[in-house]
């Protein structure tokens, strides 16, 4: 396995309960500017549509070699997931009030899978205790460095 990008923002802003690998379908030279890492996470979230879920407002920028042909950056991608998976997905989504959001995008032989999270939004005061625990954490291995 390995990753291409990670959207280290949503485990800052959600709290994630569970992750689900996924396919991506893409279009003409994307896999290629994919592998020279011309991918962005960071605002993408995952919408449901019918019975489909698709992938908005990950960036990934044309390849620079590629023809007139190259597609949106921006587009609307599909995830391929199977039936019960998004049957499951979808239930949780409407009655406990979770968002799904792409946490990781990574290659898997030659294949571009992306990790997508079943999660729920933070409120302030847990932001703050969290980036708390982060800085006593930081602090604890420095002493420790300090230490030795």
């Amino acid at each position: 396995m390995k990753v291409i990008d990670k959207n280290k923002k949503a485990f800052f802003d959600y709290e994630i309960e569970e992750k689900i690998e996924a396919g991506l379908v893409l279009k003409g030279g994307e896999v290629k500017s994919i592998k020279l890492g011309n991918v962005s996470l960071r605002d993408s979230f995952c919408f449901v549509d019918g019975e489909e879920i698709f992938l908005k407002n990950c960036l990934i920028a044309p390849y620079e070699k590629g023809s007139y042909f190259n597609e949106d950056p921006r587009r609307d991608r599909k995830l391929l997931l199977h039936k019960k998976e998004i049957a499951r997905l979808i239930g949780k989504m409407r009655a406990k009030g979770y968002t799904l959001i792409p946490t990781m995008l990574y290659f898997v032989k030659n294949l571009v899978k992306i990790e997508i999270a079943l999660a729920r939004g933070k409120r302030l005061h847990d932001k703050k205790a969290s980036l708390k625990e982060k800085d006593i954490l930081r602090e604890a291995e420095r002493a420790i460095k300090d230490y030795k």
